[in-house]
């Protein structure tokens, strides 16, 4: 399996999108980084179209035809028929134009090959007495079947692909030449890597239209054709059945797209619950024009189909048919799947991710995956983390919030703009003797605190710290501050509750006092026995005064 699409590990953000998005979920996240499972993979280019951050990249191809052009030997070009809808306005004549100011030899329609592989079909219905034909133009859908549904492998038709039949014809023709296939898929990489010696290179549309603007050439806009064919319906959902001729009389003719609406198809063709039937299979939604390399920036499927209409005709293109030996190709099954975990393995996953009961199965989706189920064997597989379960971790952030909140000593006052109780822990309800959150919850702060401090704060933009508060009505001394998440729009006050301390700063006081008071009897009880003896004690009194109200003066200080 090449490896077409690739992953930019410092755009991956860890969204889940792409997983949410891969109808196969053929990616792997690890270390918060989402990688693709080749072996798994159907190149359907989901991930691509869907990833915000551009992280999934197409393997580039520009520089290897660059090299084929240098060569001196002809290099020529099969165009897909949705680059009409690419290049609103712009015909094959114009296209060959631009094209060979790059130094391709020519270009040519993909098409041709289309109506190659259209009229196998028409023959392979009347003639091979098939019960159920299921188109294989569509590498993705084909690595579907090849990779998840084997069963239905012997309803593939064993018919080269458009882009193959072409290429394979303009090497009949110029035996020396180089073939480059241009379009809307990322699959078609795939196929011309595996399928050697037919298509030398791949470029999308995109890569493409980058070359045209780094070689400054422009497309004119002209819709002249010098050929018609309806095989240019192609790319279009039931473009396949518009150009055949549907004529065996109590046979169905099918069209679907978009790879859920295929994978139930192909259930119920396994199932044999259908018959007498071609189906034409697309995994793009839309088709070919609603290709990923067209969706992720021209997305208009009206405006893409009528401009594929109005560019085909009514007649097929006139060419040789090839014979039914030489469109031949064959599918072999593509082992990929991981041993399916165990029931135990299973549940013991589901434990981790919070999941001990039926009832805890969200399926919500969030991680990717569509059902917690499907995500715990993904786990085991080594595809998935349970760190992807966003109720799960929003459970764990939670409960550790909340064990903070409930466990630390000081009281949590939660509000929000309108400052109403949206929070409030232990200890702050002991503080204002409240019984049960339930009875502030959702109320005006007013009913339980003074709310100037926190107006303050929410109107002046500048939070409140440390703050010594005395609630009379609580008889707490309480150190307070008030913040404001503006992210949140939540106001958060924080009180710790200093009341012990303030009673016992205010016994030190009061025996401060009474010290000063005492020191004060002491030195004036001191002074009168001095004027009554002073002859006798004079000096011995004048130290003790000195040191008493050195004393006195120490603890007015305190």
């Amino acid at each position: 399996m090449s490896n077409c699409l690739t992953l930019k590990k410092s755009n991956c953000k860890n969204c889940y999108k792409c997983i949410r998005h891969c109808p196969v979920k053929a990616i792997r996240f690890s270390g918060n980084q989402a990688h693709i499972i080749g072996n798994e993979c159907i190149l359907c280019g989901q991930c691509f179209v869907v990833c915000p951050q551009n992280a999934k990249e197409i393997v580039d191809e520009t520089e290897k035809v660059k090299v084929f052009l240098q060569t001196g030997e002809p290099v020529i070009v099969s165009l897909a028929p949705s680059f009409i809808a690419n290049y609103h306005g712009v015909g094959i004549n114009s296209m060959r134009k631009a094209l060979k100011k790059l130094g391709f030899y020519d270009v040519e329609e993909t098409a041709i090959g289309a109506t190659m592989v259209k009229n196998e079909y028409e023959r392979m219905i009347k003639e091979d007495d098939r019960d159920v034909i299921i188109s294989s133009c569509c590498h993705s859908i084909n690595l579907l079947i090849q990779k998840y549904f084997p069963g239905a492998m012997e309803y593939l038709a064993d018919v080269m692909s458009p882009m193959q039949a072409h290429c394979q014809d303009i090497k009949n023709r110029f035996p020396n030449a180089k073939t480059v296939f241009i379009g809307p898929c990322v699959a078609k990489k795939d196929e011309a890597e595996y399928y050697e010696g037919i298509v030398d290179a791949v470029l999308t549309f995109e890569e493409l239209t980058n070359w045209l603007k780094e070689e400054r050439i422009t497309l004119e806009e002209e819709m002249d054709s010098d050929l018609c064919s309806k095989a240019r319906f192609f790319p279009t959902t039931g473009g396949i059945l518009k150009t055949m001729a549907q004529e065996k009389e109590g046979y169905n003719y099918i069209a679907l797209d978009g790879v859920s609406n295929c994978v139930e198809a192909l259930k119920d063709v396994i199932d044999g619950k259908v018959h007498k039937c071609f189906i034409e299979m697309s995994a793009c939604v839309g088709s070919c024009v609603g290709g990923p390399v067209m969706e992720k920036y021209n997305s208009t499927p009206i405006k893409d189909y009528i401009a594929v209409a109005n560019f085909a005709g009514e007649r097929d293109f006139d060419i040789p048919q090839p014979k039914s030996s030489e469109l031949k190709k064959n599918f072999a099954y593509i082992e990929h799947k991981l041993s399916l975990p165990s029931e135990t393995e299973i549940n013991s996953v589901l434990r981790q991710m919070g999941k001990f009961k039926e009832s805890d199965e969200l399926n919500c989706g969030s991680c990717g995956y569509n059902t917690c189920r499907e995500k715990a064997i993904a786990i085991c597989q080594g595809k998935a983390e349970i760190s992807m379960c966003l109720p799960f971790l929003k459970d764990k952030a939670e409960s550790f919030s909340d064990t903070i909140v409930k466990n630390t000593p000081n009281g949590l006052i939660v509000l929000n703009e309108q400052l109403e109780v949206q929070q409030i822990n232990a200890a702050a309800r002991k503080i204002m003797n409240i019984r049960s959150a339930s009875d502030v919850l959702g109320c005006q702060v007013v009913r339980i605190l003074d709310p100037t401090v926190f107006l303050k704060v929410r109107d002046s933009g500048r939070d409140v710290r440390d703050e010594r508060v005395y609630l009379a009505e609580y008889k707490r001394y309480v150190e307070q501050t008030v913040v404001h998440d503006r992210d949140s729009h939540l106001l958060i006050g924080i009180m710790r509750d200093i009341t012990d301390e303030e009673y016992a700063r205010e016994r030190k006081e009061q025996i401060s006092r009474h010290t000063v008071e005492v020191a004060d009897k002491v030195v004036e009880k001191q002074m009168r026995i001095v004027q009554e003896i002073a002859s006798l004690l004079g000096e011995t009194a004048a130290e003790t005064k000195i040191a008493l109200a050195k004393l006195k003066e120490s603890i007015t200080d305190e």
